[in-house]
C-alpha cells in the first residue's frame, strides 16, 4: 500500500506561491490562502466587489492590525495579500507590536496604538493621505469609532474605509457582563466595550447605523442646520455580515425638495406659508456623529 508523503515546507511555500500567483485578481479565491482573516470566503466577495476596480491603481492602503499577537516575527499575511493583489500599491501596516521585521519591498509597518491620535497623525504625517483603509485592529467598539473619526478625514475622495469583525459590537461588556454572571473574571472578550442592546450608542454597529443619515443631510427638515464632516463627505456605506464599507466623496449637492434644511420657496409657496416659522414646529435637535 503506498502512503503519500507529506509535503516539505519548502514545496508547501511554493505550492503556496504558485496558488497567490494563479489567484492574485480574485480575493474570493486569495483571501482563503492566507490565514489573516475571519470568515475569509465570506469576506473575500465583498472585498472582490468593491476593490475590483482599484487594483491596478497606485494606491496607498493602511490595514490596522498586522497579525501574529505578540510574536514580533508572526503575522503579515493580510498586507502581503494586499501587496499581491494591488500590484501597483504602497501596503502600509499598524500594530501596537513591533512588527517591522515582517517589512519588505511596498510594505511598511508603524509601531503604535491604533487609540493614540498623536501617532496616527504622525503615520499620515510620513505617508500622506490613504486611498484604502481597513480596521483589523482591536476590534475594541471605542478604538474603532475613534479611529474612524481620526483618519477618515485623512482619506483621499474616491476612497474606501472597511470596518472588519463588527461583530464585536454584540459581545457583552464587563459591565454587562456583570449584571448576569457572578463570577468576577470576566471573559477576555469582554473588553471589546459592546453591548446586549441593540441600540447602545457607544457601539460601533451604532455608530455607523448613525453615519447611513449623512447620506441625506440635504434633505433634513430642520432649519438652522450645520451639515458636519461626515455629512459632506461620506457618499455611500455598505453593510455586510461582520463588515461595514464607508465610501469618501463630495456629498454636497443641494436636496430635492429641501434648501438649506428648510422648504424650498416654490413648496413653502404651495402650502401657503412664507417660512417654516409659521407653523410653530418644534425640531427635534439632531447630534453631530463627529463629536460622538
Amino acid at each position: 500500500m503506498l502512503v503519500a508523503k507529506k509535503s516539505t515546507p519548502f514545496f508547501q511555500k511554493l505550492q503556496h506561491q504558485i496558488m497567490s500567483f494563479l489567484y492574485r485578481n480574485d480575493l474570493q479565491k486569495l483571501l482563503p490562502l492566507y490565514s489573516s482573516k475571519w470568515n475569509p470566503h465570506l469576506f473575500g466577495q465583498h472585498y472582490q466587489e468593491h476593490f475590483a476596480p482599484l487594483r491596478n491603481k497606485n494606491l496607498k492602503i493602511l490595514e490596522i492590525g498586522v497579525g501574529g499577537y505578540e510574536d514580533p516575527y508572526s503575522g503579515g499575511d493580510s498586507l502581503r495579500m494586499w501587496k499581491q493583489y494591488f500590484p501597483n500599491s504602497m501596503i502600509y501596516g499598524m500594530d501596537i507590536v513591533d512588527k517591522k521585521v515582517l517589512e519588505e519591498d511596498r510594505i511598511k509597518i508603524f509601531q503604535g496604538s491604533q487609540d493614540d491620535e498623536i501617532f496616527l497623525n504622525k503615520v499620515v504625517a510620513e505617508t500622506g493621505k490613504f486611498d484604502i483603509i481597513i480596521d483589523d485592529g482591536s476590534h475594541r467598539n471605542d478604538h474603532v469609532i475613534k479611529t474612524f473619526k481620526i483618519l477618515f478625514p485623512e482619506l483621499n475622495n474616491g476612497g474606501i474605509y472597511v470596518v472588519e469583525d463588527t461583530h464585536t459590537s454584540y459581545i457583552p461588556s464587563y459591565e454587562n457582563w456583570s449584571n448576569f454572571c457572578k463570577d468576577d473574571v470576566a471573559p477576555h472578550w469582554t473588553e471589546y466595550g459592546g453591548s446586549l442592546d441593540l441600540y447602545d450608542q457607544k457601539t460601533m454597529m451604532n455608530f455607523f447605523k448613525r453615519l447611513v443619515d449623512c447620506l441625506s443631510h440635504q434633505e433634513f427638515l430642520h432649519p438652522g442646520y450645520t451639515p458636519n464632516y461626515f455629512d459632506k463627505h461620506i457618499v455611500g456605506i455598505h453593510f455586510y455580515r461582520n463588515q461595514v464599507f464607508i465610501y469618501k466623496g463630495d456629498n454636497t449637492a443641494p436636496g430635492n425638495v429641501v434648501e438649506n434644511n428648510t422648504l424650498r420657496p416654490e413648496f413653502l409657496k404651495e402650502i401657503g406659508i412664507n417660512s417654516l416659522a409659521d407653523l410653530g414646529l418644534e425640531f427635534t435637535a439632531i447630534d453631530d456623529p463627529t463629536t460622538l
